[in-house]
């Protein structure tokens, strides 16, 4: 590791205290973290390239927003989010349950470990995971999960925080977590603490059995893996 180079200090694998779901969830977080969702949207329509059904899976979903962002726009795709933490998860059903437009038919919450998810081979013609990757203490088997679950031509799109510089980040922190307060921003500052690099993540796809997945990088705040799906 260089001068410049920031050790890279895990997080928590589970996000269920109370105050950590209640942050995530609270109008205050939302209203910023929605734009950043609408990027991801955005990034996996690009991917499906105009395909009209399928199944995705959702690794780490969180209380649901994303889900049920991609559910209103594919209306023909069935979508299954999955989390370790149950407030999470009762988050997500009870914004299911609110969010309206019938899409309960075809949106499913279900607690469960993303390094050992509980269905068959080439089940998902999409697997999601959004800023999850700086949670686990071996992300090599969750890479292992996504191309298990994965159809062949099946498209994937993993997302998550940068980390920047040793001398960068306190800049970073305060520049990109400036819609936060309180225990949203230091979960904020801790998640990039936790995050990758662009190098690291590439040794990381270098050992994993993804083929045609690529590490992309969006703006200086996200990093991740996408593969598009094929038509």
């Amino acid at each position: 590791m260089g001068l410049f180079d920031m050790p890279r200090v895990p997080e928590p694998e589970v996000m269920d205290d109370s105050a950590e779901v209640e942050a995530y969830s609270s109008a205050a977080g939302q209203s910023h973290l929605n734009a950043i969702d609408d990027t991801l949207v955005e990034h996996t329509l690009r991917l499906l390239k105009g395909r009209e059904r399928g199944r995705a899976l959702d690794v780490g979903t969180g209380p649901g927003q994303i889900v049920i962002k991609l559910a209103r726009c594919l209306t023909q795709w069935k979508f299954v989010g999955v989390d370790r933490s149950q407030g999470m998860i009762a988050q997500a059903q009870a914004n299911l349950a609110s969010a309206g437009g019938g899409l309960a038919p075809r949106v499913e919450f279900q607690v469960a470990d993303g390094n050992r998810l509980p269905f068959p081979d080439s089940s998902f013609d999409l697997v999601l995971c959004n800023s999850v990757l700086h949670h686990l203490a071996e992300p090599e088997k969750l890479l292992s999960e996504i191309a298990r679950l994965v159809t062949s031509g099946g498209a994937i799109l993993l997302r998550d925080l940068r980390r920047p510089g040793r001398f960068a980040y306190p800049l970073h922190v305060r520049w990109h977590g400036r819609h936060y307060s309180g225990v949203m921003y230091q979960l904020y500052c801790d998640s990039v603490r936790s995050a990758y690099t662009t190098p690291e993540l590439k040794q990381l796809l270098n050992s994993a059995a993804l083929p045609r997945t690529r590490v992309f990088q969006h703006h200086s705040t996200h990093i991740g893996l996408e593969r598009p799906i094929v038509s």
